[in-house]
């Protein structure tokens, strides 16, 4: 009668032994498992943001190729005024914006001829700039010195801590000048346009998108110079006659 509570024990004891053992498993189990869950989020959490920002880079790529068309779609096209200056091309360029005439749209689907193109910088209250693009009709008048409604204005990029525009000048040796870049351009003083243009673009590094991004857009334009075509009298040719 002796023994027989000692073996009762002595399974007691061997049994809470095994628990304790179970529970550290489970433990240590729930331990791994939050840490594979952890590495699997922050795995996940990096792919998306590596989809994000090849989506944005895919987005700037295309919209600089897009402004880069335009601006070398540039035509010198001449406004037409009564004034004592005389007629002068449509083109203003300065450091935060641009105003040119091109044959390219960004915004029609379809071709619809000249258009007047107008690209301005804007700093927001809060940080971070955009690039604003306006489009209108090219119409028989100063249009230069006119704002355009807000409500057609389309933004390009946003989230830019600087955006610069560069026309470039080529070297004149009447007037002394070297060649260069400069940050302003006075079509009505030069009579032509610039040979190229150069668009740097720098992104917020607070933007998650495109953080630190620098872009440059550079385009050459093939007709920066007016000429005016004068048609004479069209002569009839005459082919020869042959005698048989």
């Amino acid at each position: 009668m002796g023994r027989g509570p000692k073996k009762i024990s002595f399974r007691g004891q061997a049994a809470a032994f095994t628990l304790v053992e179970v529970m550290v498993t489970l433990t240590i189990m729930g331990f791994v498992l939050l840490m594979i869950f952890g590495v699997f989020r922050l795995g996940i959490a990096a792919w998306e943001k590596g989809e994000t920002s090849k989506e944005e880079y895919q987005r700037i790529r295309i919209a600089s190729q897009l402004i880069s068309r335009q601006l070398k779609s540039a035509v010198p096209y001449k406004v037409k005024t009564q004034k004592a200056e005389g007629d002068f091309l449509a083109f203003e360029g300065k450091a935060r914006s641009l105003k040119f005439v091109s044959a390219l749209s960004l915004r029609a689907k379809k071709p619809s001829g000249l258009v007047y193109a107008f690209y301005e910088f804007r700093q927001g209250e809060k940080g971070g700039g955009r690039l604003l693009l306006y489009e209108g009709r090219v119409l028989n008048k100063d249009f230069l010195g006119e704002n355009p409604p807000e409500d057609a204005v389309v933004p390009i990029f946003e989230g830019l801590e600087e955006l610069r525009f560069e026309y470039y000048q080529e070297e004149d040796p009447e007037k002394n000048r070297t060649g260069g870049w400069v940050e302003e351009w006075n079509a009505k003083e030069e009579k032509a346009l610039p040979t190229a243009l150069r668009v740097t673009l720098a992104f917020a590094k607070g933007e998650e998108k495109a953080q630190g991004v620098s872009t440059v857009i550079l385009a050459s334009l093939p007709s920066n110079r007016y000429e005016e075509v004068r048609t004479g009298p069209i002569r009839r040719m005459v082919p020869p006659v042959t005698r048989r």
